[in-house]
């Protein structure tokens, strides 16, 4: 796990799993120090990580305004209900649908719930945090944002991609892996996480890459790539390949077979387990 700052304003809570036959993972959480604070996801609910721990190593959790949940999926809400506990006065931003989705699980209690829309807005103090819906996600409820100050893209999912070193994952800059492989891994990120891009219009979603391409971020916050700083284009660009990549297929059971085979220890003659 890793803690760094992208320009003045933003601090990068890193972490990262492995994924076998992939790489690594990286999976953020962030925090915007606006003049009303705003916690972008809360990682992993794994039992080795304590979310508010590390987020009281950059701020207190008592003085969070605002809690930008991208989606409830379970690898963006390991911290919330802690962290809700903590920060009083914070409410967490999502929608009808992502409230929905909570509730069939652990709800969020109504009066600390803050429904916001693609296409809205949200002043947090010193700047207008503009709400979007990223052109790939695996979630209904998805909902992405530009922050007009530091102009950075908070895109969810969108934009990751698996690393093939844990270092790369838990890096403060996607920047540093090879142009090449690093559309690669998007690619193949693009159809795994979002595996409905092959049966769109491809037009269509071009079209639907415009409003980013205008947007223009100088840095993009993906929750599953390392900070992405000055390469939006090129990346857009990877995004506009993805309807026609190779379809992503997993393993099935003779290959999960295999792969645990290999890792099986060795036996003597006669059948037993080696000790």
């Amino acid at each position: 796990m890793t803690t760094h700052k992208v320009g003045r304003d933003i601090t990068v809570l890193g972490d990262s799993l492995p994924v076998p036959g992939m790489g690594f993972l990286t999976v953020n959480a962030f925090v915007l120090h606006a003049r009303e604070p705003v916690v972008v996801d809360t990682g992993l609910g794994l039992p080795d990580r304590d979310f508010l721990t590390r987020l009281g190593s950059v701020m207190d959790p008592v003085d969070v305004r605002w809690i930008w949940l991208t989606h409830p999926d379970r690898d963006h809400t390991g911290g919330l209900f802690d962290l809700l506990e903590a920060a009083p006065d914070a409410r967490v931003i999502t929608t009808y649908i992502g409230a929905g989705i909570m509730s069939t699980e652990r709800p969020l209690p109504t009066s600390r719930v803050f429904l916001l829309n693609p296409g809205q807005s949200l002043d947090v103090g010193d700047r207008t945090l503009y709400a979007f819906r990223p052109p790939l996600f695996d979630n209904p409820a998805t909902v992405g944002f530009y922050d007009d100050r530091s102009r950075t893209c908070f895109s969810s999912d969108c934009f990751g991609g698996p690393m093939p070193t844990s270092e790369l994952a838990d890096s403060g800059d996607a920047g540093a892996l090879d142009p090449d492989e690093l559309e690669g891994a998007q690619l193949l990120w693009a159809t795994v996480d979002s595996p409905w891009v092959h049966i769109v219009d491809r037009d269509g979603f071009l079209a639907g890459l415009r409003p980013l391409r205008e947007m223009d971020p100088e840095t993009v916050l993906s929750v599953h790539l390392p900070p992405a700083v000055g390469i939006t284009g090129r990346m857009l660009d990877t995004l506009g390949k993805a309807p026609a990549a190779d379809p992503f297929v997993g393993p099935d059971q003779e290959a999960l077979e295999r792969m645990l085979a290999g890792f099986e220890p060795a036996r003597p003659r006669g059948g037993a387990p080696a000790a």
